[in-house]
């Protein structure tokens, strides 16, 4: 019999069984009638508790015609002796399983090839039902209890009498889900596939409708104290297109149905809007940055991951829970409603539940959820938010263990969201750190933006690797020898030649970049420092701390990835804080729960002033929304002390190409040149964007990459000499169209420093001295003034005359 590996993650790697165990006679087997798509096939199953996952056979399913779907990375089945077997590349859909006695389940597949035995239920479906078997006869005994409330079903979709009578292992047929199937899930509950029977008791803890309900009034309310004096947040009125007010009115509608708003006549109004979410549906965003400024700040301290690593010592099995609707579970202090007014076109409102986006939500939702599990806290339960880790030393303890924090979570109204948590675990990740039996590790993904860090093919890239080595040198004993031949590579006298010695010193110094004593572990009682950086390529970011023994700033966690399509178009404002934005995502666990206000460094200097900004676009807007969640202060740093972030930007850079000679006069001093290069490079990059349907016939559609460079050119021409942005737009329109083109012109013409700096004065001229007018009484007017430059008195001593005079 095959075994699994301790601490291996479930969804990494299936184990399955070498062939010779294929053929003991007295396995048991089941027969099993297989349905799906108006066909059926009769085969038997096996019952492997060896196995990880759930297998089917690639022939079953395309003779079934089973939609199937990739998975995010390729599961390896190994053997006794860690061979490899085979890869599982596919899952498929949910398909309903059905057994002769009528037990029901839903299941998704892995895929294999086996045509001896196309079915195997593994480890996990024991585990889901945990049946009695008996393994002579190979009949179940009995099911699990939550095999009777769920499972046993009829055809209508009503739950069958069980008996207490041995049931044969056999199944009926299975069939998609796409096939009409009455009992598929009540509306009010999530599908339990992922949720072990022995908790389907407990099903009222997952219950979806009642997340969304009104939660009642607690001791855990949610106060909002005002500084004394402060003046009541009063935000701007948005303008709604057609669809966001469809989508205002679906939201207001079924809000205030739920009973989470009720309409207002506060006087404050924060400002309500639309951002488009990815799949293109809209999201309601409310913007309480003015309120969170005057609100007295509730300092209730968040967990910190290290204080339950002593506790994990010997926990061997996890389950992590996450909350639904975690905020909305809290009421608004009763009184305080009205500080949460904001403005739509059809009226004004004010929120009943804690709505996301004030500051003092994450410590008050965590005061209320620490009271509720308190008795649990620092024994086998750990709580982070709506974040909450059970861990325990054996199976039975385990169970006993989720069972009572469901319970008690069930009794206090907070709700869990089945489809994000993770059950019966050996390995999970909690807070950025992998964590399993007698092991807790920074996960992997934090240090591997160096760790990945491909070798430099070039000289250019390796002094970019320096850059950012020279950096953290002070920390490295030896440093100086151990990149030495390396800096050999950099020199002009001798050719760039990768080779044995440049790789061991460039391996060993990204190991000690990303171990001890460089790397430190996260402590949110010290401040953080964040430095973001930003290329045409990529982004990269670092986390870093002051140690606590020298006072000195140690890198925690490194970050970069390449940017994709649509991120590449974003102009280099856009990008920056795309970088702020994603390093904030990626260490959210350690930075929103900071003791004290974090500090963020760019080479952008007009971020600075993002937070006081009164226009921002959609996408600013929603991740302003995003930052309100932060105690943290933007600051610049110049591109010459920000080269840590930006070489982490830059990995993803391709090889640069050779330059070609250049003319002594540059070809943009002469306008036919300029106009011939130009028309050039739109052509040639309309062969890989081609133009929309809407461009004119007689002229070339620019792609988005070209476009201040074409703008630049119209406005700048010796011919044109900074227009305005009438005349430019005409000038551009001879030759080239593209969609919005009056408005990047501008935006362009209006940050001209040259234009700036020249345009005339639209004021009145400067008019005449006018003469005071006559007074209408003695000293009603009184005038002083000094009377220079008469001629020497005697006695003067070569000083001349001064009079002071008032009249």
């Amino acid at each position: 019999m095959p075994s699994k590996r301790a601490g291996s993650p479930v969804r990494r790697r299936a184990l399955a069984s070498r062939p010779p165990v294929f053929n003991f006679p007295s396995r048991p087997l089941t027969q099993v009638q297989v349905s799906a798509h108006y066909k059926t096939l009769t085969r038997k199953v096996l019952v492997d508790s060896g196995a990880d996952v759930d297998l089917l056979d690639w022939g079953m399913v395309k003779r079934l015609s089973i939609k199937t779907e990739i998975l995010p990375r390729p599961i390896t089945a190994r053997a006794l002796d860690g061979k490899i077997l085979f890869n599982v590349t596919h899952v498929t859909e949910p398909i309903t399983l059905t057994f002769a006695d009528k037990h029901t389940e839903d299941i998704r597949f892995h895929l294999f090839n086996s045509a001896l035995y196309p079915l195997i239920l593994g480890f996990p479906w024991l585990t889901r039902h945990n049946p009695h078997i008996d393994w002579r006869s190979g009949r179940v005994k009995e099911w699990g209890l939550g095999c009777r409330e769920l499972c046993f079903r009829d055809n209508t979709g009503k739950v069958d009498q069980v008996h207490e009578t041995d049931t044969s292992l056999t199944v009926n047929h299975v069939q998609t889900k796409t096939e009409p199937i009455e009992h598929d899930c009540d509306s009010d509950f999530p599908d339990f596939t992922k949720v072990p029977p022995c908790y389907l008791d407990l099903k009222e803890a997952f219950n979806k409708a009642k997340a969304t309900s009104l939660p009642p009034h607690r001791p855990y309310d949610c106060a909002i104290d005002l500084f004394p004096g402060a003046p009541i947040p009063k935000g701007r009125l948005y303008s709604l297109s057609g669809p966001e007010k469809e989508a205002m009115t679906e939201y207001i509608k079924s809000s205030v149905k739920a009973g989470l708003i009720r309409p207002s006549s506060s006087p404050a109004g924060a400002g309500f809007f639309f951002v488009g979410k990815k799949d293109g549906s809209l999201r309601p965003c409310i913007d309480y940055a003015p309120l969170n400024e005057i609100t007295v700040k509730n300092r209730y301290p968040l967990p910190l991951i290290s204080s339950a690593f002593e506790l994990l010592q010997d926990a061997k099995i996890f389950t992590k829970l996450d909350l639904r609707n975690a905020y909305h579970l809290v009421r608004i202090r009763e009184g305080d409603e009205w500080k949460t007014g904001f403005n739509t076109p059809h009226g004004h409102y004010e929120y009943l539940v804690m709505p996301f986006g004030l500051t003092n939500a994450p410590g008050v939702f965590q005061a209320f959820v620490n009271d509720v599990l308190r008795d649990y806290l620092n024994r086998f339960v750990f709580v982070y938010v709506d974040d909450i880790l059970i861990f325990s030393p054996d199976e039975e303890a385990h169970v006993q263990h989720v069972r009572q924090v469901l319970q008690k979570l069930l009794e206090n109204q907070l709700f869990v969201k089945a489809e994000k948590c993770e059950f019966h675990v050996n390995t999970t990740s909690f807070l950025g750190f992998i964590i399993s039996e007698n092991k807790v590790q920074m996960d992997p993904s934090k240090v591997s933006a160096v760790v990945n860090w491909s070798t430099p093919t070039s000289c250019k890239k390796l002094q970019q690797f320096l850059g950012f080595a020279n950096f953290y040198r002070r920390f490295v004993r030896n440093f100086g020898a151990i990149a030495s031949p390396l800096h050999a590579l950099t020199s002009s006298k001798v050719p760039f030649v990768w080779n044995p010695q440049a790789e061991r010193a460039f391996q060993q110094l990204k190991e000690r970049f990303t171990t001890a004593p460089i790397l430190t572990v996260p402590d949110p009682r010290r401040q953080f420092v964040v430095e973001v950086d930003a290329s045409n390529v990529g982004i990269g970011a670092i986390l870093s701390q002051k140690s606590a023994k020298d006072n000195k700033l140690h890198p925690c966690a490194f970050f970069s990835r390449k940017l994709t399509p649509a991120e590449k178009n974003y102009d280099i404002g856009n990008k920056e804080l795309l970088a702020v934005k994603v390093a904030l995502e990626e260490w959210r666990h350690w930075l929103e729960g900071a003791e004290q206000p974090f500090l963020v460094w760019t080479d952008h200097k007009n971020l600075e002033y993002l937070r006081n900004a009164k226009r921002l676009n959609s996408r600013q807007a929603r991740w302003s929304l995003f930052f309100n969640r932060f105690n943290f202060s933007l600051s610049y740093r110049p591109g010459s002390q920000n080269t840590k972030p930006d070489a982490l930007s830059r990995l993803y850079d391709p090889e640069p190409a050779a330059k070609e000679p250049e003319h002594i006069l540059p070809l943009n001093s002469v306008v036919g040149g300029v106009t011939w290069q130009i028309e050039s490079e739109v052509k040639s990059a309309n062969g890989v964007s081609p133009a929309p349907s809407g461009c004119p016939q007689d002229r070339l559609f620019v792609p988005v990459s070209l476009r201040p460079q074409v703008i630049h050119w119209a406005h700048t021409s010796v011919l044109t000499c900074h227009p305005g942005v009438r005349r430019t737009v005409f000038f551009i329109k001879q030759r080239f169209w593209w969609p919005a083109m009056e408005r990047a012109v501008k935006e362009y013409v209006g940050a001209c420093p040259i234009c700036a700096q020249n345009k005339f004065s639209s004021r009145a001229p400067m008019g005449l001295l006018q003469p005071l007018p006559v007074p209408h009484r003695p000293w009603s007017d009184i005038s002083m003034d000094f009377v220079t430059g008469l001629p020497y008195s005697e006695g003067s001593m070569g000083s001349p005359e001064t009079l002071y005079r008032i009249v």
